[in-house]
C-alpha cells in the first residue's frame, strides 16, 4: 500500500496538534489525511468512509483515546474490518501502555512526536491492517466457498458455522492425523453462561442476536485455520490442530476468554453483558488415540467442572 492511498484520520482536541502531525505525514508523502476535533467527529468520519489508521490523543474530552478505540474495535467487529489505532501519549510508566495495547491499541507515539518515527510507525500501522483486511476478505470468501460447499445438514442455519455433525467428522480426522505425526489436538468446549435468562428475559430472538454475536467475537479471536462449531443451543466446540504438540500454549485460551469479556454484545434492546465458561481436553499425539466421543466427554466434564466452580472461567 502506498502513501497515497492509507486512508488517515488525526484526532486531537488542540489544533496545533492536529496542524503539527498533518503537516509531518503530508511532507512524507501521505495525502489522503482527514482531520478531527474530537473521537466523535472521527467516528461521524469512519462513518462515511474507513480509514486505515487512526491517530489520536491520549487524553481528550467527552471521550478519551482508549474510549475511543474500543467502539472502533466494536465497530471493526461488526463490519469485517481492521483499523490499526496509534495513541499519542504523555504517559509514563509501563502499566498505562499494557493497558492500551491490551484494549486494542496498535502503537503509540510519545508526545511531541519526532516526524520521522511518525511516518515509519504509520506506514507499519498501514502494513498492518493491510495485512488484517486481507486475512479478514479471504476469511470471507472462504466462508463464502463453504457455505456452497457443504451440505446444511453440516452447518448451523443461525450462525452459519458448523454443528455438530461437521464438528466430530474434522475431531476424528485431525486426531488420527495427530497420531500419525505426533501432533496436537486441543478440543475446546464453551458455553455462555445464564444464557436462558437471557432468552427469559429478552426473548429468543434477542438470544439469537447474542448467539450470532458470541459466534463473530469468537472466529475473530482464534486462528483462521481452527475450526468453531455450534454442537447446540448455546454451546460451542473449537478443534485447535497443532503440528507440534508443544506449541499449544493454554494463554490461547485465555486470550478468548478475555476476549469475549472484553466488550458487552449489541443486541436489538441494547447492549447485554455475557460471560462463559470453558473446558479444554487436549490430545498430545502420544499413546492410545482417544475416540471423538471421549473427546468430547473429557472436554464436557471439563465444561461442567468451570460451571461448578463459579462460570466465567476455564478448566483445563
Amino acid at each position: 500500500m502506498s502513501n497515497k492511498n492509507v486512508s488517515i484520520i488525526i484526532v486531537d482536541d488542540m489544533q496545533f496538534s492536529r496542524v503539527v502531525v498533518q503537516a509531518a505525514l503530508k511532507k512524507a508523502g501521505f495525502s489522503n489525511i482527514r482531520v478531527a476535533s474530537s473521537a466523535q467527529q472521527a467516528l461521524n468520519m469512519m462513518s462515511e468512509l474507513h480509514a486505515d489508521v487512526v491517530l489520536a490523543d491520549w487524553v481528550m474530552p467527552e471521550m478519551d483515546g482508549l474510549e475511543l478505540t474500543d467502539i472502533i474495535r466494536q465497530r471493526d467487529e461488526e463490519l469485517g474490518v481492521y483499523t490499526a489505532i496509534i495513541l499519542f501519549t504523555a504517559q509514563e510508566g509501563i502499566e498505562p501502555l499494557v493497558e492500551a495495547f491490551n484494549r486494542g491499541v496498535d502503537d503509540y507515539i510519545s508526545k511531541p512526536p519526532n516526524p520521522h518515527e511518525l511516518a515509519a510507525r504509520v506506514n507499519a500501522a498501514a502494513r498492518i491492517a493491510s495485512l488484517q483486511n486481507d486475512l479478514l476478505e479471504t476469511s470471507q470468501q472462504l466462508e463464502d466457498t463453504v457455505k456452497h460447499l457443504e451440505e446444511m445438514a453440516l452447518t448451523d442455519p443461525l450462525t452459519g458455522i458448523g454443528n455438530r455433525r461437521l464438528l466430530s467428522r474434522q475431531l476424528e480426522y485431525h486426531l488420527l492425523d495427530a497420531s500419525a505425526r505426533h501432533g496436537g489436538v486441543c478440543f475446546v468446549m464453551l458455553d455462555i453462561d445464564h444464557f436462558k435468562k437471557i432468552n427469559d428475559a429478552y426473548g429468543h430472538d434477542i438470544g439469537d442476536e447474542v448467539l450470532v454475536g458470541f459466534t463473530r467475537r469468537i472466529r475473530r479471536t482464534v486462528r483462521p485455520t481452527d475450526l468453531v462449531a455450534r454442537m447446540g443451543g448455546e454451546e460451542f466446540g473449537i478443534i485447535m490442530h497443532y503440528t507440534r504438540a508443544e506449541n499449544f500454549r493454554q494463554s490461547t485460551l485465555e486470550r478468548l476468554l478475555s476476549s469475549i469479556n472484553q466488550r458487552p454484545f449489541k443486541t436489538s434492546v441494547g447492549d447485554l453483558k455475557v460471560t462463559a465458561s470453558i473446558g479444554i481436553c487436549y490430545y498430545r499425539g502420544e499413546g492410545e488415540q482417544p475416540s471423538v466421543q471421549n473427546l468430547i466427554k473429557c472436554a464436557d466434564e471439563k465444561l461442567y467442572e468451570a460451571k461448578a466452580n463459579g462460570r466465567d472461567q476455564i478448566a483445563f
